[in-house]
């Protein structure tokens, strides 16, 4: 481990407050900092861990306009439920705050005012869509149209799904408000704006000291950095939100943008006031002995590397984010995640019939930490099954239950260490070592499996020394055995503590150890501190198994994979296309091109730049499939391209082929590849 800082922040992303915790949530920014906060707690670090909900913004108003109610009606009801989940689930938060409170606004107006008397914000009149009907202005997602770059029918008021871009309302094509179907008009409105490309050599130096982060954080930075930062407004014309604190700017607020990162500071202030030390939040946000750590979902990196960052330099005196170890997307059941679809699993909703630490667990296995990853029902029963059931729960509950057998249920005592003995030993004195140091560098998946392996190492351990034979034949040596074994069970309670916090403190009970669980050092995990004749509980079982029918109930709720395209037999999912002629046919010239880089397209969300190899021939083709596959997973794929399609420039990059996928009703998506071993520029007919 690193040289440990005076302290240490942590944010996790504040949830949007318009919708239940999923699955998808928890895997991007919630359990990875949950666990990297209760290992450094496990440390005695002076550790603080800060969220709280996202309450502003269009999403809401739109939902609270459908179903009648005011916006502060949704986001109590979602605030409220999600706050539960989380306590349920585990998550550790030392403040769950919301961007309603007023401690929130007051913060939110002192960073606009700021930056107004400063002069840094810049003051614009510009064209925007009006609904006379509605008498509003139409911010982002209140009007909706023609993308003007891919004429996808449906693009919103600020970006096309369809193909990515950042859009101004007016660039639509028959623009129609949301609200009421009506035609809107043009209208002067002001706004202001912070000008990021004054912030962006500060920024890149920034950026570029930081040589340990994710490649992908990295490169999504420096793709926003090629195209140049521009200004972006702070403001908006709406009635939900942090009111401008300027006089003659009436139903306008902060840009959600502006005010939700402003959150964290917010939480952490009312943290301070909560605990009766009001000006102990500038400990962590304004001294530069504080490690900041912001935990994220990949969709929020512009936010927490290039936007907050800048907004702290404008402010002065904060302290910037140390890491930003953004994940990548959890996919489910080889889809997209889609409540449209009916294609998601929401933590309530998993907790009415699973055990947190099952969930934890097998989400920790599977954290898409450097590309996206899947969630499948049969895999969480696997998971649960044949490793927390089998290997952690098995050597714990064989433990206990041999001793109470034959040692009345005391720690025997430890004699003369055979080298089996002292092998497991040494063994258990790296781990401590091994995994926090994973931990440290934030790959939470592989601290977890280093830990599993001591469960193993333990069982294997438990097997080859036999007790079962010795307790007749050698008893001390049985009791070395048993001894090293309980010591196991022990260190094992602390160092899995982190991803199966309950379980954990379960298993502590159980070894009937006077310290309180909370207590537990994490580098004694790997002494052998139980004293001889300590007495233990009656073991229990700690890991239940997960039937078949638990399982297929689970995916009887699920609508079709989102990205699996599963029509009905017999029933094509889009209309079949008038019929070509062979001639016609003949045209299209498919061959084999091998993928040799990839990298995201600035300012979109859906494209990505691939430079692939047709046969000896280098070329750059430009694809809409961002949002389901990471550029990492696609190098060094063997796909299938439309060679001689004439060139078309997206985003102002020249694509110059077309790559072949499925594409059925809603966001269903496969992109269709070929083994390796097919050379590029392979002929396809």
């Amino acid at each position: 481990m690193s040289e440990t800082p005076k302290r240490i922040l942590v944010t996790a992303a504040l949830p949007y407050a318009n919708g239940p915790i999923h699955l998808g949530h928890l895997a991007g920014a919630y359990l990875p900092s949950d666990i990297y906060v209760r290992y450094h707690r496990r440390c005695r670090h002076n550790i603080l861990f800060i969220c709280g909900s996202d309450e502003h913004g269009v999403p809401i108003t739109i939902r609270a306009d459908k179903e009648g109610v005011t916006p502060k009606d949704v986001v109590d009801r979602f605030h409220g439920m999600n706050t539960e989940a989380f306590a349920r689930f585990g998550m550790s938060f030392d403040n769950y705050s919301r961007t309603s409170a007023a401690v929130h606004h007051v913060t939110a107006s002192e960073f606009f005012l700021d930056f107004h008397q400063q002069g840094i914000l810049k003051k614009k009149d510009e064209q925007q869509l009006y609904c006379e009907k509605d008498r509003m202005f139409l911010a982002d997602r209140y009007v909706e149209g023609i993308c003007p770059v891919c004429k996808h029918d449906s693009a919103r008021g600020d970006q096309c799904e369809q193909c990515g871009p950042w859009l101004n309302g007016v660039e639509l094509i028959s623009p129609r408000g949301k609200l009421c179907g009506s035609t809107p008009i043009v209208r002067t409105t002001t706004h202001f704006y912070l000008p990021l490309g004054d912030f962006q050599q500060r920024l890149e130096q920034y950026v570029h000291s930081h040589t340990e982060w994710k490649e992908n954080v990295k490169q999504y930075c420096e793709s926003w950095f090629r195209e140049g930062l521009q200004d972006r407004a702070v403001t908006r014309d709406l009635n939900w939100g942090v009111p401008v604190p300027l006089e003659g700017y009436p139903n306008k607020v902060l840009y959600v943008w502006f005010d939700a990162v402003l959150g964290y500071i917010s939480s952490t202030k009312e943290w301070a006031v909560n605990a009766g030390t009001p000006e102990k939040w500038k400990e962590y946000w304004q001294d530069e002995g504080t490690k900041y750590v912001a935990f994220i979902g990949k969709d929020n990196v512009v936010f927490h590397c290039i936007v907050f960052p800048a907004m702290l330099m404008a402010k002065g005196g904060y302290i910037l984010p140390d890491n930003v170890p953004a994940n990548e997307f959890l996919n489910l059941e080889g889809g997209k995640f889609s409540k449209s679809r009916n294609n998601a699993i929401y933590l309530k909703d998993v907790l009415e019939s699973f055990d947190p630490d099952q969930l934890r667990y097998t989400l920790a296995c599977n954290l898409p930490e450097t590309r996206d990853t899947d969630f499948y029902w049969k895999d969480f029963q696997a998971k649960n099954n044949s490793e927390l059931a089998d290997i952690y729960g098995n050597f714990v509950n064989r433990t206990l239950a041999f001793t109470e057998r034959n040692f009345e249920g005391k720690v025997p005592p430890r004699g003369v260490l055979n080298n089996r003995d002292k092998e497991i030993v040494e063994y258990l004195k790296s781990v401590p070592g091994t995994v926090g140091a994973l931990y440290d560098r934030y790959k939470f998946r592989d601290g977890t499996a280093e830990v599993m392996n001591l469960a193993r190492a333990a069982n294997k351990y438990f097997n080859d020394s036999e007790p079962w034979k010795t307790v007749k034949s050698d008893r001390a040596q049985c009791a070395t055995t048993l001894n090293i074994a309980l010591q196991i069970v022990r260190s094992l309670s602390i160092l899995f503590s982190p991803v199966v916090p309950f379980s954990s403190e379960r298993i502590w009970k159980m070894m009937n150890i006077d310290m309180p669980f909370s207590d537990a050092v994490w580098d004694d995990a790997g002494q052998l501190l139980l004293p001889e004749g300590h007495q233990i509980s009656k073991p229990e079982i700690v890991f239940r198994k997960i039937e078949d029918a638990e399982i297929e109930r689970e995916l009887a709720k699920l609508g079709p994979p989102v990205d699996a395209a599963v029509p009905a037999p017999g029933v094509p999912s889009a209309p079949i296309k008038p019929i070509v002629g062979f001639e016609d046919f003949q045209k299209i010239d498919l061959r084999v091109a091998k993928i040799i880089a990839c990298e995201p397209v600035p300012k979109s969300k859906k494209l990505l730049r691939l430079q692939v190899e047709i046969g000896g021939e280098k070329r750059q083709i430009v694809a809409g499939i961002a949002q389901q596959r990471s550029p990492e997973e696609l190098i060094g794929k063997s796909v299938i391209v439309v060679a001689n399609l004439a060139p078309a420039t997206l985003m102002g990059v020249e694509s110059q082929g077309m790559l072949l996928a499925t594409h059925g009703d809603g966001e269903a998506f496969a992109l269709l590849t070929v083994s390796n071993d097919v050379p590029s520029g392979s002929w396809i007919k």
